[in-house]
């Protein structure tokens, strides 16, 4: 081997060298997200049928397609909320599930029964998946220009420019109204020609025609022959003729004599702002696999580029980008400062510069090679990949340290020889340790790739990073730095490692007189010890807390809100208003933007319900769980009657993505929708009353009143007229009707017929509105009618076509775990009645998912620990002791969370794994330096473990260090890591001394057991 290595060293060098360079190149093309990619199985359809009563709705629109939509193969899940007109069902797959075939698959089954729906039914199917919220938000206002401008700015100008960028999927506009020409007619004066709103209609709508009539072929040209009378302003729209009466001698009058034409805006229920201006807003998307921070820099420079009115405001008032920006430079800090940390430690050490340059060197290489991987499996840098980087760092230089601390060592028993020994051959007896322990570290990744959900996407991403960083290390510390050393390495180098004796020798000697102490009574000291770990970390699990996704900064937050069920517009505008005051006044708060009747990442919206995005300021200031405290505090105490919810962007996302918005829900089913109404109101009331848990809801929503116009069938039949005839010339009458469109340049501009605002606007009026008959005589709608009010028309929700009530909660100030164990037991304490059955679902039921799937995971590492151990040794005693060792070291980790206040989520689990990998490495690094040929005995497990303890404390200390800056927090968006690397440095802070302690006094008990067996046989 030394010769194959020496013959093609010039080979290896050219090869990293051109690893590195290709990993460079990767690094600059690999794109920036948040998130890893994940095909959430999730499938949203969104219905429009007009103005329809929510139990109509739901009879022929919604369970038709419910039915057909649960036919889908792979639906293992399907709610819906219907509303007045609207409804919005979201299908639930397997993970794993082809989502690009599912959603195909959605559209048919609603293809094949939209001939039985009414006319004009229209559906949209989406995936969910991140793009459906926006990466970058900007906000147009201005204080000379409408909404009908700022709309026309956006659609016209700003949209195809921004269509254009590289990685943007969809360009959405929010607010402000299209422009149309409204006719206001005079009831009055068509009364008094005999006329009604539909002969209006008709005769604008006649008034505007385009025809092709054929084509003519005429002096070698081919023609084609065209009828136009096409209206193209208001003044042409004035000047039609309509026809006075039905008589033949009947006179004729113009519209602009019997209506006022104007421009006016379409009519809408939502109303938009932004830092308390009206305002457009327009939600950039940016495809899956785009570079968000490379997107929202290219958007950016081309606004600059458009060239809007000097009145017009452009303002972001989102940017994820800034999280992104946040988190990567968090980890590549943290990855700096922990590299720092390592060479510190290893010069201490070791007392080498050229050990330190060489590693210096290492990590890098290392690291660019892993980029090269990403770019070759289609990943992207994103907070897992960059924070596997970042736990990577110090396995990766604890490869280098292993080596290189061997080589010194081998130089240092070469002291006072002439000839150096060769690095090459040294490098040779740390082969298959060096195998080993990086195989102990992939190993407990593998389970991962049956992991499904949200932790099995997200954890993917950093083992798939973690595990081509370890195996690139390994490839490079066994034959790169040998070649190095051996170039590069003088026995000087081992004569400044002396120097370090100072530090490291009284260590090694008192872990020497330690260990031949403790060694002598191996069963009382091990007994001890683990009954004062077991019993730490037993009480630890007692009072952890448990939640599901780690908390973080993200610099913005979400406050859901809804007034009153069916309050008007401008009321719930009023309301908003004190709101605004509220958050401007937060001295935190940069921006916000508004939407009312409309959401930010779209779904079913009254317009009494909607949301802000706050945007808070960068550098120091107060948490933001703090700033959304106070926030809410103030709306509940100031603004009665509004509910309302707060959450951070990221945690609202991946909530709507897998079906689970809020931390706890609890389920109601019954099919008796009064009981299932008194058992919800019982479970709120319950809920409101628990401490650590707020803004409680109930999913009881009233979409709001109806005016319910019931025709009299003997009267209206005596009169002439059907209710269908009756309910069409209502609609054109108090909704307005679209008569035509004139095309202005590549717009169509709808033409409104309606009545004055203000008898449109008086219920009172009603009666008084005009029915004609179809003989022509004129009657009131009072006198063919009843007028009355149906207060509370309540959305309809389903599930699996059960009818159901959900009550949300957040959670303040309480882990997840035990605020739902409130909540059960509160729940149970109501006795609700045997027809209600009850369900538990939110992020605890992924929640408890995630957990099972993990566990699984652990229990697989260790399994598959154990396997490594004895292909390695073949020694069960050697398994057994391992195993025991890292369990003990588990007992330290849960300590550690609970000392720090750290939940235990997806993210420590996944550090209590890796802690199992690095433990079983530090142990096989001990046992590689033992005889298997010797039998064991206390004096050789000393002097193992004096050989071996400098590499392990190293190992230890760096593994440490260079997670330390990811279990502080430091930097925005770093909080996703920090629960891993906390649970890493406890277990290490344990485990590395159990590895030279209590590991080999389990050793020397069961090699004493397994030799007295032997001996009785």
């Amino acid at each position: 081997m030394k010769d194959v290595m020496q013959r093609h060293a010039r080979s290896i060098w050219l090869s990293v060298f051109l690893i590195t360079l290709a990993g460079l190149v990767a690094a600059i093309r690999l794109p920036v997200s948040l998130f890893p990619h994940v095909d959430y199985p999730r499938v949203v359809v969104s219905i429009d049928a007009g103005e329809r009563d929510p139990e109509q709705m739901a009879a022929i629109i919604t369970r038709p397609a419910e039915i057909a939509l649960r036919a889908i193969p792979g639906v293992t899940t399907i709610r819906s909320t219907t509303s007045r007109g609207s409804a919005e069902i979201a299908l639930g797959f397997n993970w794993g599930d082809d989502m690009a075939a599912a959603t195909t698959a959605t559209q048919g089954a609603l293809a094949t029964i939209l001939p039985d729906l009414p006319v004009g039914t229209r559906f949209n199917v989406r995936r969910s998946d991140p793009t459906i919220f926006p990466v970058l938000g900007i906000s147009l206002t201005s204080d000379k220009r409408d909404g009908v401008a700022l709309a026309q700015l956006a659609q016209l100008r700003l949209r195809p420019a921004l269509s254009a960028v590289t990685g943007v999927a969809g360009v959405d506009i929010v607010g402000g109204a299209a422009p149309e020409i409204e006719v206001e007619i005079d009831p009055a004066r068509i009364r008094t020609l005999g006329l009604t709103m539909t002969d209006v209609t008709t005769a604008i709508g006649s008034a505007n025609t385009v025809a092709a009539v054929g084509r003519i072929e005429d002096r070698h040209r081919l023609y084609l022959a065209l009828v136009e009378d096409r209206l193209s302003n208001e003044a042409d729209v004035a000047r039609i003729p309509i026809k006075a009466g039905a008589t033949p001698g009947a006179g004729v009058a113009t519209l602009g004599e019997i209506a006022t034409i104007r421009r006016a805006p379409a009519p809408v229920w939502k109303k938009v702002s932004a830092d308390g201006q009206s305002a457009v807003l327009i939600n950039i998307r940016q495809t899956p696999n785009a570079d968000a921070v490379a997107l929202v820099e290219h958007v950016q420079a081309r606004l600059k580029d458009v060239a809007l009115p000097a009145d017009v405001k452009v303002s972001t008032f989102y940017d994820q980008s800034e999280l992104v920006g946040g988190a990567a430079g968090a980890v590549r800090d943290a990855i700096l400062l922990g590299a720092l940390l390592a060479a510190v430690v290893l010069f201490l050490f070791l007392r080498s510069w050229r050990l330190m340059v060489i590693t210096a060197v290492l990590l890098p290489a290392v690291l660019a090679a892993t980029c090269l991987a990403l770019y070759a499996l289609h990943m992207s840098f994103n907070m897992m990949t960059l924070g596997g980087m970042a736990a990577a760092v110090g396995l990766v230089v604890d490869d280098a340290v292993v080596m290189l601390e061997h080589l010194m060592r081998r130089l240092q028993e070469a002291e006072g020889r002439d000839q150096r020994p060769s690095m090459l051959c040294a490098a040779r007896e740390m082969a298959r340790p060096l195998l080993g322990s990086t195989m102990a570290t992939i190993v407990v990744f593998v389970p991962l790739a049956f992991v499904s959900g949200v932790s099995g996407g997200f954890f993917k991403a950093l083992a798939v990073t973690m595990v081509a960083a370890l195996a690139v290390s390994l490839v490079y510390a066994r034959y790169v730095l040998p070649l190095v050393a051996d170039r590069w390495l003088t026995l000087n180098d081992a004569k400044a490692a002396d120097k370090a004796h100072r530090y490291t020798g009284p260590m090694i000697e008192g872990y020497g007189r330690l260990a031949g102490v403790v060694f002598a009574r191996p069963v009382r000291v091990l007994l001890v010890g683990a009954v004062i770990l077991v019993a730490c970390g037993s009480l630890a699990w007692t009072h952890l807390q448990s939640g599901f996704m780690p908390k973080m900064d993200e610099g913005g937050f979400i406050l859901d809100y809804k007034a009153k069920p069916g309050a008007a517009l401008s009321d719930t505008d009023r309301l908003l208003r004190q709101v605004e005051t509220i958050v401007r006044q937060t001295p935190e708060v940069l921006s916000y933007s508004r939407r009312t009747g409309v959401q930010l990442g779209g779904g079913l919206s009254e317009a009494d319900e909607g949301d802000f995005f706050i945007r808070l300021k960068g550098g120091s200031r107060r948490d933001i769980d703090e700033v959304m405290a106070e926030i809410r505090g103030k709306i509940q105490a100031t603004v009665p009657g509004l509910e309302i919810e707060t959450a951070q962007l990221m945690e609202d996302l991946i909530g709507d993505l897998t079906a689970v918005p809020q931390p706890i829900e609890v389920k109601l089913f019954s099919d008796d929708p009064q009981v299932l109404t008194d058992s919800a109101a019982k479970v709120l009331a319950a809920m409101t009353k628990i401490d650590g848990i707020g803004e409680v809801a109930s999913g009881l929503r009233v979409a709001g009143d109806a005016i319910i116009i019931k025709v009299d069938r003997s009267a209206a039949e005596q009169a002439g007229v059907d209710p269908d005839l009756v309910a069409k010339q209502v609609d054109n009458q108090l909704g307005g009707s679209v008569a035509t469109q004139i095309l202005a340049g590549e717009q169509l501009i709808d033409i409104r017929v309606r009545l004055p605002q203000d008898l449109r606007q008086d219920t009172s009026a009603l009666g008084r509105m005009t029915i004609r008959s179809p003989d022509g005589h004129l009657m009131a709608l009072g006198s063919i009618a009843s007028i009355g009010v149906a207060a509370g028309q309540r959305q309809i929700t389903r599930e699996d076509l059960a009818p159901f009530i959900p009550i949300t909660a957040r959670l303040e100030g309480k882990d997840l775990g035990s605020a739902v164990q409130a909540v059960k037991a509160a729940v149970s304490g109501l006795k609700l009645p045997p027809s209600v059955r009850v369900d538990y679902g939110g992020l605890y039921a992924q929640q408890q998912q995630s957990f099972a799937d993990l566990t699984a995971v652990f229990v697989a590492a260790l399994l598959l620990s154990a396997l490594l151990l004895t292909v390695l040794f073949e020694r069960w005693a050697f398994t057994i002791a391992v195993l025991a060792t890292v369990l003990l070291s588990v007992a330290a980790v849960f300590s550690g969370l609970w000392l720090t206040g750290t939940e235990l989520d997806i993210s420590a689990l996944m550090g209590l794994t890796m802690v199992v990998g690095m433990i079983t490495e530090l142990a096989i690094f001990y046992l590689a330096e033992l005889n298997m040929d010797d039998p064991i005995g206390a004096s050789n497990l000393v002097i193992a473990g004096k050989a071996r303890l400098r590499p392990i404390v190293m190992s230890a200390l760096i593994a440490i260090l260079t997670l330390a800056p990811l279990a502080l927090g430091m930097g925005r968006g770093s909080g996703l890591q920090r629960p891993l690397a906390t649970a890493i440095i406890f277990g290490l802070v344990v485990g590395a001394p159990l590895v030279v302690t209590a590991l080999p006094m389990l050793i020397l008990l069961l090699s004493r057991k397994a030799t007295d067996v032997m001996d009785r046989a």
